[in-house]
C-alpha cells in the first residue's frame, strides 16, 4: 500500500518522481503528491485522485519546478478520507521539513494529544502529519540534528513505517527510515533513488540497497550512510537487480493483468527451470538444502498466507497430505497471528506472499519463530522482507506482477509448493520412485498445457459477454479444484465488483442451492478426476433448478458438455496439477467481464497490491 519515490542528484527531480509514481500505481492509491526543495524552500503539490490529476495541477502552476531533489507519494487512505489535505507529502509546523510515509503509526493519538497541549495545530486527519510534527518538536527541544531527532522519535512511535524526509536547511540531503514497510535505495552515478520497490529504479540503475527494519539512511553530498536506530553504523550491501525494464511494461497488451495471464507458460517454466529435470528424474530445491532434515521430520506443516496466496496454500494442503502423508493446516495469517496457536520445534511453517511484504504474514512469521518453529518462505520479490525474516525459502521467479489481481504469482506459488510436496514425499518414502518420476514429467508438461488452455481466450470472451451484467455468481469444485473455485470467485469480485462465492461442490446442498435460479451463473470446475461423477451429479442438481452452468472440462468431455450451457476445455493433466491449468480460464473470464463493465482492471477500487498494514 502507498508508494514512495524520491530522488537526489544532478537531474531534474520532478520527471523522475512522477514517472516513478506511475510505476507504483499498481500498488493501489487514492491521492498523490510531490515535494520539491530549492533555494526558496520546500514546495508541496498534492491532489486527490490519480497521478494524472497531480500532473494537471503541476502543469497549471507558474512555479519553478526544476529542483534537483524531490519526494513523491501515492496514498492509500488509512487515517482520514481521500482528499487534497490528507494527501502526502506533509509539512512540519515551520514548513522546514516535509515527509512521505507508508505504514501506520498506531500511537499517533497519544502523540497528537501531547502536541496539541504544546500548542501545535493540524490541517489533516493523518497520523503522518502527527509524525512529522513530533519529529520537529524533538529537534527543536533537543537542539539536535534532524537524523538524531528522527532516531529519538522512532524509539517512541509504535507501528509500521517507511519514510523519506526533506529538510529545507540541507538542500542536498534525503533522510529515510523503515520498519515493516519496504524501502529500496538505488545507487546511480552521482545520484540516488528511493522507492517502495525496484520498479521506479530499474530504468536508471541496477545497483540497489534494501533498507532493513530499524535502519536510518542519510544521503548527503552524494554519500550514503546507514545506521540503526541504536546509532550503530552498518555497511550498505549493494545488490544487483535482475529485473528487466521490459518486464514492467505492458508489451502491447491492453492491461498488465492480461499480459500476466498470458505470461504464465513462461513464468511457470521459469519457476521450474534449474530445479526440475524430468529426464534425469532430479528435483533440486536449493532453499531446502540446509533444512531438509527438519522438513522431512516435521510432525505438522502449517501454511500461512492471505488472499490468493492462501488459496495456493489450500492447494498445497492437498499436495502435501497426498504425496508426503504429513498433516497440514492452512491459516489466514491475519487470524493465525492473534489466536495464540499451538506451535513447537517440530512444526514446519510455510509463509506465502507475492510481495514478501504482507504485514499479517510477517507478523505470523515472527510469532512462529518465537515458538521455535522452522519458517520457510515462498515469495516472488527478491530482497523483500519475508525472505529476510524466514530461515529459508524459495523464490517463485514469476517476474514483476503489476496487476493488483494476482494471476501468474498464484500459479508460480503452486508450482513451488508442488515441487516441495514431491520432494518431501520422495524423501519420506511415501512416494515410490516410479510414481515420483511420473509426476515430475507431469509437472514439467504444465507450461505447454497452460499455453494450450490460453487458446480458449476467444471462447471465454464470448461467454463473458453473456454474463457481464449478472449480480451474483457461484463457483464450485471438489478436491484439488475447490481452491480453484475460491480463486475464481475472488478474481471476479476483485476486478469486476460482481458478488461471487466459491464453495466445495458438495456443500451446495447445505445452503447455496437456495440462491440458484435462471439468473444465477454457476461455474463448475468439472475436470476428469476422482470426483468427476460427483460433480456431474451437482451439475444435474443446478440444471434441475434452471441454473446457468459454465463448466471447465477436460478436453474431449461429452457428458458435461451435454448438460452445461457453456464449456471451456483444458488439456488433460494429473489431478494434482489441475489447478495450474484450470484456473487460467477463470482468470480470463473475470478479466473480460471486468473490461466489458469498464472497470479499472489493473487497479481495482479499494485494493492494493502490497498490503503492508493490518
Amino acid at each position: 500500500m502507498c508508494g514512495i519515490v524520491a530522488y537526489v542528484g544532478q537531474q531534474e527531480a520532478l520527471p523522475i518522481v512522477i514517472k516513478g509514481l506511475r510505476r507504483l500505481e499498481y500498488r493501489g492509491y487514492d491521492s498523490a503528491g510531490v515535494a520539491l526543495l530549492d533555494s526558496n524552500g520546500i514546495s508541496v503539490y498534492k491532489k486527490k485522485g490519480k497521478v494524472s490529476e497531480l500532473e494537471k495541477y503541476l502543469s497549471s502552476t507558474s512555479d519553478d519546478l526544476g529542483s534537483k531533489i524531490g519526494i513523491g507519494h501515492t496514498r492509500w487512505a488509512t487515517h482520514g478520507e481521500p482528499n487534497d489535505v490528507n494527501a502526502h507529502p506533509h509539512y512540519s509546523s515551520t514548513e522546514k521539513l516535509a515527509i512521505i510515509h507508508n505504514g501506520i503509526i498506531e500511537n499517533y493519538e497519544v502523540l497528537k494529544k501531547d502536541l496539541l497541549m504544546k500548542g501545535y495545530t493540524f490541517q489533516s486527519e493523518t497520523d503522518t502529519e502527527v509524525f512529522i510534527k513530533f519529529i520537529e518538536d524533538i529537534q527543536l527541544h533537543n537542539e539536535c540534528s534532524l537524523e538524531e531527532a528522527l532516531r529519538l522519535a522512532l524509539h517512541k512511535v509504535v507501528g509500521a513505517y517507511a519514510i523519506v524526509l526533506l529538510n529545507k536547511d540541507e538542500p542536498t540531503t534525503l533522510i529515510a527510515a523503515r520498519k515493516g514497510s519496504p524501502l529500496v535505495i538505488g545507487v546511480g552515478n552521482g545520484e540516488y533513488f528511493l522507492a517502495s520497490d525496484a520498479t521506479p529504479i530499474i530504468e536508471y540503475t541496477n545497483q540497489v540497497v534494501y533498507l532493513d527494519d530499524f535502519e536510518i539512511a542519510v544521503i548527503r553530498n552524494n554519500n550514503l550512510q546507514i545506521k540503526t536506530i541504536e546509532n550503530v553504523e552498518t555497511n550498505p550491501y549493494i545488490n544487483q537487480l535482475e529485473m528487466e525494464l521490459e518486464a514492467i511494461e505492458k508489451g502491447g497488451y491492453e492491461h498488465f493483468m492480461l499480459k500476466e495471464i498470458f505470461e504464465q507458460p513462461k513464468s511457470i517454466a521459469d519457476c521450474l527451470r534449474g530445479r526440475l529435470d524430468a529426464k534425469s528424474g532430479r528435483l533440486v530445491l536449493g532453499g531446502l538444502r540446509d533444512y531438509m532434515n527438519k522438513f522431512q521430520n516435521a510432525e505438522r506443516i502449517i501454511i500461512t498466507a492471505c488472499g490468493t496466496s492462501w488459496h495456493a496454500g489450500l492447494v498445497a494442503e492437498y499436495l502435501f497430505e497426498e504425496f508426503a502423508r504429513v498433516p497440514v493446516e492452512v491459516e489466514y495469517a491475519s487470524e493465525f497471528r492473534y489466536r495464540n496457536p499451538v506451535l513447537g520445534e517440530k512444526d514446519f511453517v510455510i509463509a506465502i506472499s507475492q510481495s514478501g511484504e504482507t504485514a499479517d504474514t510477517l507478523a505470523a512469521i515472527e510469532l512462529a519463530k518465537s515458538k521455535g518453529a522452522t519458517i520457510f518462505g515462498v515469495c516472488n520479490v527478491v530482497g523483500a522482507s519475508i525472505p529476510r525474516a524466514t530461515h529459508a525459502g524459495s523464490y517463485t521467479h514469476a517476474g514483476p506482477e503489476i496487476g493488483v489481481a494476482s494471476t501468474k504469482a498464484f500459479t508460480a506459488q503452486i508450482s513451488v509448493l508442488a515441487m516441495m510436496a514431491l520432494k518431501l514425499g520422495y524423501q519420506r518414502g511415501t512416494l515410490p520412485e516410479s510414481k515420483y518420476v511420473q509426476l515430475l514429467h507431469e509437472l514439467a508438461a504444465i507450461p505447454a498445457k497452460v499455453e494450450q488452455a490460453l487458446k480458449s481466450n476467444e471462447v471465454i470472451k464470448s461467454i463473458a459477454e453473456e454474463y457481464k451484467d449478472v449480480r451474483n455468481a457461484l463457483y464450485l469444485g471438489r478436491g484439488y479444484n475447490f481452491p480453484v473455485a475460491l480463486e475464481g470467485a475472488l478474481k471476479l469480485k476483485e476486478i469486476s465488483y460482481i458478488h461471487a462465492e466459491g464453495y466445495p461442490a458438495a456443500e451446495m446442498k447445505h445452503g447455496p442451492i437456495a440462491l440458484i435460479d435462471e439468473e444465477m451463473p454457476v461455474i463448475f470446475i468439472a475436470t476428469q478426476d476422482s470426483s468427476y461423477e460427483k460433480v456431474v451429479s451437482n451439475i444435474q442438481e443446478v440444471k434441475a433448478r434452471k441454473g446457468k452452468v459454465i463448466a471447465v472440462v477436460t478436453q474431449g468431455d461429452t457428458q458435461v458438455k451435454a448438460m452445461a450451457d457453456h464449456v471451456i476445455e483444458i488439456p488433460e493433466t494429473h489431478e494434482a496439477f489441475t489447478p495450474l491449468v484450470a484456473v487460467v480460464p477463470l482468470q480470463l473470464f473475470s478479466y473480460h467481464i471486468a473490461v466489458m463493465r469498464n472497470c479499472n482492471v489493473d487497479q481495482p477500487r479499494n485494493l492494493a497490491k502490497s498490503v503492508t498494514v493490518e
